[in-house]
């Protein structure tokens, strides 16, 4: 009988079980509107109509760019039909309908009303830190359409590399595309060497324009802008090493040996970007060609004859005065030939060209000012939308710049949040970037890429009420296994170990509430909050610009009171280690106590045990046992020439 009925089980299990109907709820991202209806129909081919009164009708409240991109799903048992006014809301309709039935032909019986939320919905590429090829690019366009991500900004210049061909200016991708070093880190550390393609150890490499106009063309298919940057006048080393003359030249009349900055007073920089800029205008059609403007040194400037000449010629009083002068000058050129200026925010230092778009990145205050200036913006705010961060615990994943931007956090940024009502109107949207400094190899981009895309493109689609991490997190998981499936290497959301568990709630300790006596200030940059920092209870997260961790670029020397002699048995605190921003650990720590604040004993110290060799990312307790009965405790870390920085120092 025993063997009959596991025999029995053992057929039962093989049976294959139905799938669910596939519905809305699988949608990524989420529509702006659902109807639910009886039953569930089997998948029949739609029939699309594309541009019907009714449709039009429909749509008619809706912003133009809304309009363009909705369309209308119905679901019934005598069939599937999609609505749209353009063949963008009809191929929008394709994608979703796909996703519905993904796992089953039988779909429940629905109707689906979609459009955007915002016009741009954008990644950003940094193919010059670590060139991407032609192959690579399209595979990534293909998955951005699965989500209706619409625009794709590339990073094609940088210090690292230029990446784009310019036939007027051959050494550009014969010279400054190739550099000593396979890798950013091996570059750098080998002295940032430049070198002509085909030299022995040259690695580098180019988009052809022939390879340009391909993606533009195979992005368009797919209703993909592609926006390219040409990075002016900073992060231009690599020009500099191609073409010298471009540089500045200091007051006795010799080229200025360091800085990155292209010369504003040589009027050979200007016919140097207008020949580039005229070339990628016939290559990439889109609106908007980025010029980056952020991070220029602006330090030759003061000293270059020539930069003092045309300050004086133009009426400039500063150097960022000066860098508003080129972008103002190159934004008059790109509309004269019917284009707009895209450029990070730090164009809006020295006064915003007349019709720029901002693309906001050192948090929100740029584009929140840009909006309130009536330009236009594009939302990136590094804390939510730098997808180079670490996604999940430091200690589990590949190398990266610094920071902690899990799945969760990218998915709660709101585009318009600080943004006055009366000003949202000029947000165009919003755009993830993903630079490439840490990210030697095409999988790890991925692996970066995607699921965090999926954020971006649901901030910039769906509308905020209809917006549900649970939902989200499934929905994300389950494109990032479709994705898997056909090639892609996104991180496993299943495997992720989240954030840092002593973060989540407050630590009880004796020294918690007390007050704290700095001998050495913390750094500006980074105060958490000052003087209760290391007292407050609350333990970092894994990222040390969270606002709990505490930077010094000095030794941590701070006396804590505890109000009373108590008795004490340990004394310790936590610092982090990340290589990347070149955040260390302290040489050592010594403890020590005092009953009147002015006469101490030691009564411990610690030695860091970690090789130097060492580029772990690490979260090192630095404490010891302590016997003592006191009021005051002084910790003193030692620095050892780089940051330190810390959470909270626990007494017990």
């Amino acid at each position: 009988m025993k063997k009959v009925l596991i025999l029995l089980l053992l057929a039962g299990a093989m049976i294959p079980v139905a799938a669910a109907a596939g519905g809305p709820e699988d949608i990524l991202p989420a529509p702006a509107r659902v109807i639910s209806a009886e039953g569930v129909a089997v998948y029949r081919t739609p029939e699309i109509v594309i541009g019907s009164k009714s449709f039009r009708k429909a749509t008619a409240a809706l912003p133009g760019f809304a309009r363009e991109e909705a369309y209308r799903i119905s679901v019934s048992r005598k069939g599937i039909r999609i609505e749209a006014n353009t063949e963008a809301g009809a191929f929008y309709a394709r994608q979703s309908l796909a996703q519905m039935r993904r796992e089953s032909d039988t779909l429940t019986c629905c109707t689906v009303f979609d459009y955007p939320r915002f016009a741009y919905r954008g990644i950003m590429l940094d193919i010059s830190r670590h060139f991407r090829d032609k192959d690579f690019i399209l595979k990534q366009i293909d998955a951005m359409a699965e989500v209706r991500l619409n625009r794709l900004h590339l990073h094609l210049t940088d210090d690292a590399g230029w990446r784009i061909e310019i036939k007027a200016l051959p050494r550009l991708t014969g010279y400054a595309a190739w550099r000593k070093g396979v890798t950013w880190k091996e570059w750098r550390q080998g002295g940032s060497q430049y070198c002509g393609q085909g030299e022995p150890g040259a690695s580098g490499g180019f988009l052809t324009q022939e390879d340009a106009r391909e993606i533009v063309a195979y992005a368009a298919a797919r209703h993909i802008t592609v926006i390219p940057e040409i990075e002016m006048p900073g992060h231009s080393s690599e020009v500099l090493a191609a073409y010298p003359g471009l540089r500045c030249v200091k007051s006795d009349g010799t080229p200025a040996e360091k800085g990155r900055d292209l010369c504003p007073g040589n009027e050979a920089t200007f016919t140097f970007l207008e020949t580039v800029l005229g070339e990628i205008m016939d290559i990439f059609p889109s609106k908007y060609i980025h010029v980056g403007g952020d991070e220029a040194e602006k330090r030759n400037w003061p000293d270059c004859p020539a930069c003092r000449a045309r300050m004086e010629q133009e009426g400039l009083q500063t150097p960022e005065e000066l860098q508003s002068y080129l972008i103002a000058r190159i934004e008059r050129f790109l509309n004269d030939n019917g284009r707009s200026l895209l450029g990070w925010d730090e164009i809006l230092e020295g006064g915003l060209a007349p019709n720029a778009t901002v693309m906001s990145w050192r948090g929100t205050a740029g584009g929140i000012k840009a909006a309130e200036m009536g330009h236009d913006v594009v939302m990136t705010p590094s804390p939510w939308c730098y997808l180079d961060k670490y996604q999940d615990a430091q200690f589990k994943e590949p190398e990266a710049i610094g920071g902690y931007l899990p799945l969760e956090k990218a998915y709660g940024y709101d585009p318009c949040d600080g943004i006055p009502e009366e000003s949202q109107r000029h947000v165009l949207g919003v755009q993830g970037n993903l630079w490439h400094e840490y990210i030697p190899s095409p999988d790890h981009t991925e692996y970066m890429l995607w699921p965090r895309a999926f954020a971006i493109a649901e901030n910039g689609w769906t509308l905020p009420e209809n917006k549900d991490w649970p939902s989200f997190r499934i929905r994300a998981q389950r494109q990032a296994d479709y994705l898997a499936e056909k090639g892609y290497h996104p991180f496993d959301l299943r495997d992720e170990f989240g954030e840092r568990k002593a973060s989540l709630q407050p630590v009880r300790h004796l020294a918690a509430g007390k007050s704290v006596t700095y001998t050495l200030p913390w750094n500006k940059s980074y105060p958490a909050a000052r003087e209760a920092t290391l007292t407050d209870g609350i333990m970092g997260t894994w990222t040390y610009t969270d606002g709990r961790w505490q930077g010094f670029l000095t030794d941590v020397d701070v006396t804590i009171d505890l109000g009373e002699v108590r008795d004490i048995h340990y004394v310790g605190a936590t610092f982090m280690m990340q290589p990347g921003p070149e955040i260390f650990l302290p040489k050592k720590v010594e403890i020590f106590v005092s009953n009147d604040g002015e006469r101490f004993e030691k009564a411990g110290e610690v030695w860091n045990e970690v090789p130097v060799a060492d580029k772990s990312v690490l979260y090192t307790l630095f404490g010891t046992s302590v016997n003592a009965s006191c009021r005051y405790v002084r910790y003193h870390a030692k620095q050892d020439h780089a940051w330190l920085f810390v959470d909270e120092i626990v007494v017990n």
